[in-house]
């Protein structure tokens, strides 16, 4: 059984930083190209960043490219999140996903697995 846990969401003051992990479990994981979404109230669910099963590719969203840094562990199963300079719009539920695909993908339909979520809310 897949199983995707997020952890490290939280409350932040503008300007903050959070750091979100994603332990996986259940699947061969340095094979899996992983990424983050999120999800406002309201909005639909959007790409943040993702990172290939191997590190050698990153990518970002332009609303986050210079504050976020994605990173994974393939000895631990685990991929991270670092983001600093937190703002109010990036307030929302933080997924965690396993894509078992070619390079980075930015659509939802290219991941296979997902984790529950992990609330992120910045306050201004």
């Amino acid at each position: 059984q897949v199983r995707l846990v997020e952890f490290g969401g939280g409350a932040v003051q503008a300007g903050g930083s959070l750091r979100l992990s994603c332990a996986a479990s259940g699947l061969s994981f340095s094979r899996y190209n992983m990424g983050w979404f999120r999800q406002a109230p309201g909005k639909e669910r959007e790409f943040v960043s993702a990172i290939t099963w191997s590190s050698s590719n990153t990518d970002y969203a332009v609303s986050v490219k210079g504050r976020f840094t994605i990173s994974r562990d393939n000895a631990k199963n685990t991929v991270y999140l670092q983001m600093n300079t937190l703002n109010a719009e990036d307030t929302a539920v933080y997924y965690c996903a396993a894509d078992y695909g070619f390079g980075v993908a930015y659509s939802r339909k290219g991941y296979d697995y997902w984790g529950q979520g992990t609330q992120v809310t910045v306050s201004s």
